[in-house]
């Protein structure tokens, strides 16, 4: 088993399968509502993507799978990516959508076998929801949320608050989720991308949505989960929100995920500018050494950022 020597290993791997996605959120991207992120390269086919986690699979016995993007429901292969992970005895298998497309394809993304989608829900009114994706029709989205809810498929909200731009979309965000019966999570905005030198101007720490959210609801705090991304609050009424605090409480320390992107490279960490190039042919004792090479990328104390796109790496 691949450890470093905090006892840290890879357990989740996230696949970036394009790095083409159809909204501009203000946090990744500067495009315009014209514009589209499209990334001129042909799409990789699922058998690319499936032949390398195999291998990744055999060595770390990889516990979860999430398909990110760009935008994910833009991968043409999806639906097949899907079922060959679930040949190969992925136990857990995820997606992060911006949920656009979601109410055509949820219903063939459960048969072949997805079990749960995180929704990027960054507003809930079309003013605001237009101000931090650049892009219209959010009934699309919520129409998305409430078709896979219906397929039975697992659903939890991410929401990035960036101060200045959607912080008064706090309560009304989480209003909906508790009102769906859905987990919501708030994103404190990462160092990303064109963000990487400015993101404290828009930062809207962890301590400042627990303020926002106590003005109407009372909560206390849950244990943390070994290697989880985000911290708990569980409602007086049972509901339970989450904060991913990449600034005011980093999770780097027990983190065991493995990133690949769409072009078969590989990150140990989101701060890491130096790909790793994967190839399913490479020998056991070279897959060994590229894994081990990934995982001294990763950051033991804080998340420093990095001129990566989420675009480019995988939301």
């Amino acid at each position: 088993m691949l450890n470093d020597p905090y006892g840290r290993k890879f357990k989740t791997l996230r696949v970036s399968l394009l790095n083409t996605c159809n909204l501009n959120c203000f946090y990744c991207t500067m495009g315009s509502e014209e514009e589209i992120n499209y990334d001129h390269r042909p799409q990789k086919p699922a058998a690319f993507f499936s032949q390398i986690i195999s291998r990744l699979h055999a060595t770390l016995d990889l516990e979860t799978i999430r398909l990110t993007g760009g935008e994910p429901l833009l991968y043409r292969e999806l639906p097949e990516l899907i079922e060959s992970l679930n040949e190969i005895g992925i136990p857990k298998i995820s997606m992060t959508s911006n949920g656009y497309l979601l109410g055509r394809q949820a219903a063939a993304l459960k048969a072949a076998g997805l079990q749960a989608i995180n929704v990027s829900l960054d507003a809930v009114d079309e003013p605001s929801f237009y101000k931090m994706a650049k892009r219209r029709h959010l009934d699309r989205v919520l129409n998305g949320i409430e078709t896979a809810l219906g397929l039975g498929i697992e659903i939890k909200l991410n929401a990035v608050i960036m101060k200045g731009m959607n912080e008064e979309q706090i309560i009304p965000l989480v209003d909906y989720a508790f009102g769906k019966n859905i987990p919501i999570r708030f994103l404190e905005v990462m160092s990303m991308g064109h963000l990487h030198h400015e993101s404290d101007k828009y930062l809207f720490s962890q301590q400042q949505l627990l303020d926002q959210i106590a003005t109407k609801y009372d909560f206390k705090r849950l244990p943390r989960k070994a290697s989880a991304t985000a911290n708990y609050w569980q409602t007086a009424d049972g509901n339970t929100f989450g904060i991913i605090a990449n600034n005011s409480e980093p999770f780097c320390s027990d983190c065991s995920r493995l990133r690949l992107d769409a072009e078969g490279n590989m990150y140990g960490c989101l701060s890491s500018n130096h790909p790793i190039a994967l190839d399913a042919e490479d020998s056991d004792y070279l897959l060994q050494e590229k894994l081990q090479q990934a995982m001294s990328q990763k950051q033991l104390h804080h998340f420093i950022g990095s001129e990566l796109s989420m675009l480019q790496i995988g939301g």
